[in-house]
């Protein structure tokens, strides 16, 4: 951030873990004008609370005890009602239509790039930091770019692949060249209550990890049972409601069988969950949309030149080669060179130039179809 860091101002998202504290921390020691804030996204009631869920009470409180102790003004926005429209309502609607959300990607988008960046631009910051695992680095052409994290089991670049260009100007992410041990230690070194606070691995709204309740409480339509049917068009049993369900999924169908089945599509509509043998599984091409471009050239270039990429398909996959195209329905798509398994639609298809801890995101989209290798049950028999 050039220029005189006591007159820059700096809004950092602190979630009240260890990672946004520290970010914190190495700011007020660098000289900025540092401004913590957080938010109040979900109200999980006291229990939840207990629990230490994200952003509920007991985050609020280690946010404003780290900003106590690095001597900065804190602030705790109420942003419930807009997270509750942009997050948690489209969470369950995906449920219900057949499809698997991923949260953290819509609140990057709205909630914490859209709206907190606006905020931040009201609290008179140059500039908004957070503690994703993410390297932001400026480009030969004085734009700025997004790479993957230095520590590949960290790296959150999957979920920030709508980011903007724009967003990008004013976003940083001290924390994408260092490692978490480093980060550890040096929450220890500045003293933070909260340097030995576990990560959390709950969706924030969800904790406990049981986000039936909330998709059944906002779409009950989304728990009533059907048929599970093989792709060879027999019935197999009865399913619990489409909500339990993902592509690719083995365990937990409630049928036996001689040979193991996984899910290979959900029809929302008929209610019906269908499965197959795992060479259904295999996926050749991937239809997008929502497309977000972070590439050099023009994306409709980068397609007209079947532009080579790497793609992950799951936040805890590593990138694969594929190439840019479009669909028969002229929708962009992308092209792998080797079929890829448990590709769902809801999910992110992001893009990047190499499969390496340096990669560039180019971007990416949301899944919307994929086109299996088999093309008939008979070709996996």
């Amino acid at each position: 951030m050039p220029g005189d860091p006591a007159s820059i101002r700096v809004v950092v998202a602190m979630s009240g873990g260890v990672d946004s504290s520290v970010v914190a921390g190495l700011l007020a020691r660098a000289g900025y004008d540092v401004v913590g804030v957080t938010l109040q996204l979900y109200d999980h009631g006291e229990a939840a609370h207990r629990r230490g869920a994200c952003c509920a009470g007991q985050d609020i409180y280690d946010a404003s005890e780290v900003a106590r102790t690095l001597g900065i003004p804190h602030y705790v926005l109420d942003y419930e009602s807009r997270f509750q429209e942009e997050v948690i309502d489209r969470f369950a609607a995906s449920y219900a239509a057949g499809v698997t959300p991923i949260p953290c990607v819509d609140c990057n988008r709205t909630v914490k790039f859209r709206d907190l960046l606006a905020t931040a631009e009201e609290l008179g910051a140059r500039y908004l930091a957070t503690g994703h695992y993410v390297a932001s680095r400026a480009l030969p052409d004085g734009r700025r770019g997004l790479f993957r994290a230095a520590e590949e089991a960290r790296d959150q670049s999957y979920f920030l692949y709508a980011t903007t260009a724009a967003q990008l100007d004013r976003l940083r992410f001290p924390l994408g060249e260092m490692r978490k041990a480093d980060v550890r230690a040096l929450a220890a070194e500045f003293g933070l209550p909260v340097a030995d606070k576990p990560d959390s691995q709950d969706i924030c709204f969800v904790p406990g990890g049981d986000y039936a309740e909330v998709v059944e409480r906002l779409r009950p339509e989304a728990a009533e049972p059907g048929d599970i049917v093989h792709l060879d068009g027999r019935v197999l049993g009865r399913h619990r409601g489409v909500m339990h369900y993902t592509i690719g999924q083995r365990k937990g169908l409630g049928i036996a069988t001689p040979e193991p089945l996984y899910v290979i599509a959900i029809d929302a509509a008929r209610r019906e969950v269908r499965v197959g043998p795992r060479e259904a599984l295999a996926v050749r091409a991937i239809h997008m949309a929502d497309v977000n471009w972070l590439g050099d050239m023009p994306f409709e270039e980068a397609v007209a030149r079947e532009a080579e990429v790497f793609v992950k398909v799951r936040s805890t996959r590593p990138p694969v080669p594929a190439r840019l195209g479009r669909g028969a329905d002229g929708t962009p798509a992308v092209y792998l060179a080797v079929g890829e398994e448990g590709v769902a639609p809801g999910q992110a298809c992001v893009l990047y130039d190499g499969a390496g801890a340096a990669a560039r995101l180019y971007g990416g989209g949301t899944i919307v179809k994929a086109e299996r290798v088999a093309k008939s049950i008979a070709e996996v028999a």
